[in-house]
């Protein structure tokens, strides 16, 4: 067994007996969706720039960056922004309405506005896209471990699942949070170490840039690809915005103010560190010029440029980066079934213990969908384009609308939800080849937005005409 291997196993072990040691104070379903609503600035902080920084944040932005450059910023710039909104315009007013109405998800929130039918629409879709994204984890796992070790993708795939869910099962939001800052400070040491020595060990960056082996456009910021490159990774800001699972974690404040502090310093921190992977996927292009694989990219370029001890932490910080979005996954899920489906249209008579281990078994359930999904998805950047897509156009609109629009009701948001999605699946699987360059969920988006405005105009007119 080698040592980045075993200092990998030490670390996940680890990482399990905080969760469950954290997991004994959690004795209601408060506890475990919302942590008591007792967050502070720093553990918010630290609980959503360890969600944010995951997979795409790592080894998408990694592999992007070995074929776009520093453009590949635009990957972490995107969530970076989204958040920013998030801090100062929906995290505050969704806080207070959590709090006025004892709100635990993201479907608490819409039925309170819109009724019944337009939380179990969104319930479903949210299961569908977050299983998405939770693979898109798993498999960057999963790519670490084959290079460190040579393990087979799905060995590697069940390992990074039982890791996360172990403890996430436990405690929930409040096991997370403090597991979290953990990782947190392993993901940010690792970096700091790891982006220094590798660009020393390419010659540095301006002998990167002007390497043979790099494409001209390597420097440029605003350089794209087409869609899932560059600046046109910006559509992915929505979902920053309104993702169930960092929307319930602003639940989990103790108040507004460390929802405004906590969010938006992760903002500015996500902002920086969004130049480090692509500048190591950079330095693995000079490096390393025959790699095909982006999901490689990354753990490649740590193992073989940097020593087995600062590779060890280098690795370990990827993992946790990983790990920690995926507990962040498993949040959305386990809170989706439980709360959102269970008890509100299967038991609504079930007390806090049955909703417990609803929850805790939606977690397993949860997980095991990641690694089958995960299996049939070939890359991090594919099965995470799903989810962000699938939120945005499903959630962002109607979210907005409800904190915004006091006339608001079910009828924009139902039309909201089947424009946005229908356009979507059109333009990404019906449009004839020389209208493909439409992004899909830029089209998604603007349907969207004209279902809700068109319906909330009808309905100003006709109380208009009744008065």
């Amino acid at each position: 067994m080698n040592l980045h291997l075993s200092l990998l196993i030490v670390y996940s072990v680890a990482l399990i007996a905080i969760g469950m040691w954290i997991a004994r104070l959690v004795r209601h379903s408060a506890d475990f969706f919302v942590a008591g609503r007792s967050l502070t600035a720093p553990l918010l902080f630290s609980t959503v720039l360890a969600a944010n920084i995951g997979a795409g944040a790592t080894i998408g932005a990694a592999g992007r960056g070995y074929f776009d450059g520093i453009s590949a910023w635009w990957w972490n710039g995107s969530a970076a922004i989204g958040s920013i909104f998030l801090a100062l315009f929906v995290g505050p007013r969704v806080w207070r309405i959590a709090r006025d109405h004892n709100l635990y998800t993201t479907g608490d929130f819409l039925e309170l506005r819109y009724g019944s039918l337009v939380r179990g629409i969104v319930t479903l879709l949210i299961w569908l896209g977050t299983l998405s994204i939770l693979a898109g984890q798993l498999i960057a796992g999963a790519a670490v471990l084959d290079v460190v070790a040579g393990v087979p993708r799905w060995e590697g795939t069940i390992i990074s699942a039982v890791v996360m869910t172990a403890y996430f099962m436990a405690g929930g939001l409040l096991s997370s949070a403090w597991v979290n800052a953990v990782q947190l400070v392993v993901l940010l040491a690792g970096f700091a170490v790891a982006v220094p020595l590798v660009l020393s060990n390419a010659g540095g960056l301006a002998q990167i840039v002007s390497s043979p082996q790099v494409p001209s456009t390597f420097r440029s910021f605003l350089h794209s690809a087409g869609p899932l490159s560059g600046w046109t990774l910006l559509v992915f800001a929505p979902a920053f915005v309104i993702s169930p699972g960092l929307m319930q974690k602003a639940y989990g404040a103790a108040n507004e103010r460390a929802v405004r502090i906590g969010i938006g310093l992760q903002a500015a921190v996500l902002a920086v560190f969004a130049f480090a992977p692509p500048l190591l996927g950079m330095a693995a292009r000079a490096t390393h010029p025959g790699l095909t694989n982006p999901n490689i990219v990354l753990p490649t370029v740590l193992v073989e440029q940097l020593s087995p001890w600062f590779g060890a932490l280098a690795l370990a910080a990827v993992f946790s980066a990983e790990v920690s979005t995926c507990d962040a996954i498993l949040f959305m899920l386990a809170t989706s079934l439980s709360q959102d489906l269970y008890k509100r249209f299967l038991q609504p008579e079930a007390d806090d213990h049955d909703v417990l281990v609803v929850a805790r078994l939606s977690s397993l359930a949860g997980g095991i969908g990641g690694v089958v999904l995960a299996l049939l998805l070939e890359t991090v950047q594919s099965a995470l384009a799903i989810f962000y897509a699938l939120l945005g156009v499903s959630l962002l609109v109607p979210v907005v609308g409800g904190l915004y629009l006091r006339r608001a009701g079910a009828r924009e948001a139902l039309a909201s939800i089947a424009a946005g999605n229908v356009t979507l699946l059109v333009v990404r699987f019906a449009l004839p080849r020389p209208l493909s360059g439409l992004d899909p969920t830029v089209a998604g988006l603007v349907a969207s937005t004209a279902g809700f405005m068109l319906a909330y105009a009808a309905r100003t007119l006709w109380v208009r005409d009744t008065i």
